[in-house]
């Protein structure tokens, strides 16, 4: 299943339908651009507050799913703590597949 929510946000990467880093995510979600918020388990303690304080005042959905450097290797970039996923097709799809992921025990 992991592969499977990696798969489709490398897709959502390739259609330019994400965005990633902590100031290229605030944005889209202050400008109602973001309809999912990816945040890296190792994501620092601080930064991840921020960014969930946001999601929650725009209610903008947000899992905390993978590390650094699996998001990294979904989107191609170096190291990224905060994946927004801009698009609410890509968004559904990553959403349903987490949740199964959850049911499943995984």
């Amino acid at each position: 299943m992991t592969d499977r929510i990696i798969q489709t946000l490398s897709l959502a990467k390739k259609a330019g339908m994400v965005s990633s880093g902590e100031s290229a995510v605030l944005s889209d979600i202050r400008g109602f651009k973001s309809y999912l918020v990816l945040i890296a388990k190792d994501a620092s303690g601080g930064t991840k507050k921020k960014i969930i304080d946001k999601c929650a005042f725009y209610e903008v959905p947000y899992y905390i799913y993978g590390t650094k450097e699996s998001m990294a290797h979904a989107i191609g970039k170096e190291m990224r703590s905060f994946v927004s996923v801009n698009d609410s097709n890509f968004a559904e799809k990553i959403i349903s597949r987490l949740e199964e992921s959850d049911r499943n025990g995984k």
